[in-house]
């Protein structure tokens, strides 16, 4: 051990003369060890928001979505299928038709997103089957002798139906108005039973989308042997835009690739930057703690000119008494940081496993308060406090090195 980190360490322990300051370093540790626990904390909490609400986004939308500027024939799609299978990190593809149409019951209309897929292909690239609540996953001609429909939560409450109820959608797809009367063209009316109703805790799904086969869609829409797109579930969400990129120079006109971040920017950009707000303000509070070093260290400074005196007289020279102080500094930003690291890592940790945090399940979509501990989060946070410990002891430490032994020693 170098003499400097042994004398630092030895100012670490207080003697009866010293106990203030040892007091002032005390809470300064303190001081860092809640500011980092505190943002350990509030970074794992928003990470694990952002994992919920990705996870429902992808589960209703894949990864990655496929369109063209106009509608996919079903010969070139079945084509399209199996040349999208053959791109790395693809699990599974599956085409849709999406287009808004209004939609009625006995008690109520409204308008709604219609999606129509195969169920077979659709519980490959998506979590459709386990949102459902209510009901079952069927879409082709029920017991009534109706196709069948799935419908959001939300708007199943709006327009007062549950599991067997019939509602009507009538296709907006045609219409056209000119000088507010309809055009000739008359629209597509079809009548659907209630097969199922889907909850993923998302208002935007719940309450304005509804699943139909893609062959009553096709109907529906007059599309006949068209769809809209091709949906693609990947092994890893995270290269969604690579593959997105890749699929675009590799399929050229007229397909276009966009992945869940693009298709959710702003909901995506706002979640970054909430997550960047919440690590600079809970920042500011390492950082107020961290300059606490400055009046601890300065104070010490003054306590032990003496013995830097004495130090110098003996050869120490100015670097190394700057050395001992900035050590100081470290020492006490790296316990503090240790510790607010451990606090917070066992306040998630006991979340994740016990849920001490609740939430109302009626007014949030999941049951607790979800925690994603992240490495690189954590050593980021505790490199940024032990950076600031550092920066807070260099001007003490500067002006330990520059005293002059023999003004010191003269009046002692």
């Amino acid at each position: 051990m170098r003499y400097e980190m042994f004398i630092a360490a030895r100012y670490m322990k207080s003697k009866q003369r010293e106990r203030f300051i040892s007091v002032i370093s005390f809470i300064t540790i303190a001081g860092i060890t809640i500011g980092v626990a505190a943002l350990v904390t509030v970074l794992s909490m928003m990470n694990g928001f952002e994992s919920e609400v990705r996870g429902r986004i992808v589960g209703t939308l894949a990864h990655v979505s496929i369109y063209t500027y106009d509608d996919i024939g079903i010969e070139d799609a079945d084509s399209l299928l199996n040349e999208i299978r053959k791109f790395d990190h693809v699990e599974a593809a599956a085409p849709f038709i999406y287009y808004k149409a209004s939609i009625s019951s006995s008690r109520e209309n409204d308008g709604t997103m219609v999606r129509g897929v195969d169920p077979k292909l659709e519980t490959t690239v998506s979590d459709l089957r386990e949102t459902i609540t209510q009901g079952e996953l069927i879409l082709d001609t029920t017991e009534s002798g109706l196709p069948g429909i799935v419908l959001g939560t939300t708007l199943a409450d709006r327009l007062g139906i549950t599991v067997g109820s019939r509602v009507v959608l009538m296709s907006l797809k045609d219409m056209t108005f000119a000088g507010g009367v309809a055009g000739m063209k008359m629209p597509k009316v079809a009548q659907f039973t209630v097969s199922g109703i889907f909850s993923n805790g998302l208002h935007e799904y719940d309450a304005s989308l509804c699943y139909i086969s893609i062959l009553a869609a096709q109907k529906l829409f007059k599309m006949e042997h068209l769809v809209t797109g091709i949906q693609i579930k990947l092994d890893d969400m995270n290269e969604s835009r690579a593959v997105a990129d890749k699929m675009n120079a590799e399929l050229g006109f007229p397909f276009f690739a966009t992945d869940w971040t693009e298709m959710h920017r702003n909901l995506y950009s706002w979640m970054k930057l909430e997550k960047y707000g919440m690590f600079v303000g809970f920042g500011l509070i390492i950082a107020v703690a961290a300059f606490n070093i400055v009046s601890t260290l300065v104070m010490l400074v003054l306590e032990k000119k003496r013995e830097i005196a004495i130090l110098k007289s003996m050869g120490a020279t100015r670097k190394s008494i700057t050395r001992i102080f900035v050590y100081q500094g470290l020492v006490t930003g790296t316990i503090g940081t240790l510790a607010g690291t451990i606090v917070g890592l066992l306040i998630c940790y006991a979340q994740q496993k016990f849920g001490i945090i609740s939430l109302p399940a009626d007014i949030y979509f999941i049951s607790k308060l979800p925690v994603e501990m992240i490495f690189s989060d954590f050593a980021i946070i505790a490199g940024t406090s032990i950076l600031l410990s550092f920066l807070a002891a260099i001007y003490p430490a500067y002006r330990a090195g520059r005293l002059y032994p023999v003004e010191i020693l003269r009046y002692e």
